[in-house]
């Protein structure tokens, strides 16, 4: 990747909004990218908006809330991983040289695809995704190494009170999660719990990307975050080769992509301060520490025991929360991952900052049959 760096992020907090539309949340977040960039909307030469359940157009509606300047608009979908694709092609624009500036804007109302959109927040505890097949990834997990109930308990506490730290969390623990409250949580598909699994809700994210010698001349006094890489991957057959159909993909997706964006990037997993990825349910953020290569074949439950991927610890994970407490509308979530990488590249993630980040890792799949990683770093 280019000299293409991060000019500015925004957000809308994630949550259950029956009262608000697409164009609501999606104009709230792009404004506040183009405010943190230093940016006007005539200054945007293209836009790439994802979204998985909105009406036909929905993208080009959207950006008549910011104005009418003719340019370029193009609609990304890629299942759970849309975000992280528009923010691919806005990078990938950028990097060809055509254009300058490009915002990448990621939006979805899925309470209102769940029938919940006039509902009561505890509708949400009853809408999770499919958990069954995830479920089955944990009893398989259990069977072959030595997972308990109680790490996936751990790794969805940490998540949950990371959330607790970050204001644009759809889940805000008022109180300090333990393990014990997450294995008490209501059971969906043993052996996880509500409160090791991604609630659905609605919301906003942006990116606006650009040239990394404009992002030092519009914002001198902060850090410039650059995109060293990115890359998208769908299945690859091999003798073997199981067709699990959407949700679940082959682990190899992850370990092909991650190494792809290692060598792109010129770094390897020790030199990543800090990680998102797709934890819909914590079964998956257990494998991923393995699949991109933060431990070895094994060794996530020692790593666990250890803290190593806690806000402090060696390689912290999901620091604002995760899929799990930050939430997951679909179109959005991607996107979010690069709002709290950015965050935190800048040194401006309040209590949930990481100590001395440089480079951090963004994962996100999509239906199980994608996989999409970036590597953005300070400097």
């Amino acid at each position: 990747m280019e000299d293409v760096a991060v000019l500015g992020v925004g957000m809308y907090r994630f949550g259950m909004y029956p009262d608000l539309t697409n164009e609501d949340m999606a104009r709230i977040a792009g404004m506040q990218a183009l405010a943190d960039a230093g940016l006007a909307f005539k200054d945007v030469d293209a836009a790439y908006v994802g979204h998985i359940f909105a009406q036909v157009m929905s993208g080009v509606r959207v950006m008549k809330e910011f104005g009418l300047t003719g340019l370029p608009v193009q609609r990304i979908e890629n299942a759970s991983a849309t975000g992280s694709a528009t923010f691919r092609e806005a990078c990938l624009a950028v990097a060809s040289g055509r254009h300058d500036v490009v915002m990448a804007l990621g939006f979805d109302k899925m309470t209102a695809i769940a029938g919940l959109s006039g509902g009561s927040p505890d509708g949400m505890e009853d809408a999770i995704l499919p958990a069954a097949f995830f479920a089955l990834w944990a009893t398989r997990r259990m069977h072959e190494r030595s997972m308990t109930v109680e790490h996936l308990a751990k790794i969805a506490a940490k998540n949950l009170n990371n959330g607790a730290l970050n204001p644009m969390s759809q889940r805000q623990p008022t109180e300090k999660i333990t393990v014990e409250k997450v294995l008490g949580a209501r059971m969906i598909s043993w052996p996880l719990t509500t409160r090791m699994s991604c609630p659905i809700g609605d919301g906003a994210a942006c990116a606006i990307v650009g040239r990394a010698d404009l992002a030092k001349k519009l914002r001198p006094d902060r850090p410039v975050v650059r995109v060293i890489a990115s890359d998208l991957q769908s299945e690859k057959y091999a003798p073997g080769h199981l067709f699990q159909g959407p949700v679940v993909g082959p682990g190899q997706m992850t370990v092909d992509t991650s190494k792809k964006c290692y060598e792109e990037a010129g770094v390897g997993p020790e030199d990543i301060d800090l990680v998102q990825v797709h934890d819909a349910f914590a079964i998956e953020e257990l494998e991923y520490y393995e699949l991109l290569g933060m431990c070895k074949p094994g060794e996530a439950e020692a790593c666990i025991d250890r803290g190593d991927f806690e806000l402090g610890g060696r390689v912290p994970f999901s620091t604002d929360g995760g899929l799990i407490a930050r939430g997951h509308p679909g179109g959005p979530t991607g996107l979010a991952q690069i709002w709290e990488t950015t965050l935190q590249l800048r040194g401006e993630a309040g209590k949930r900052q990481v100590e001395g980040a440089r480079t951090g890792l963004c994962h996100m799949m999509g239906g199980g049959s994608v996989c999409a990683v970036h590597i953005l770093q300070r400097g």
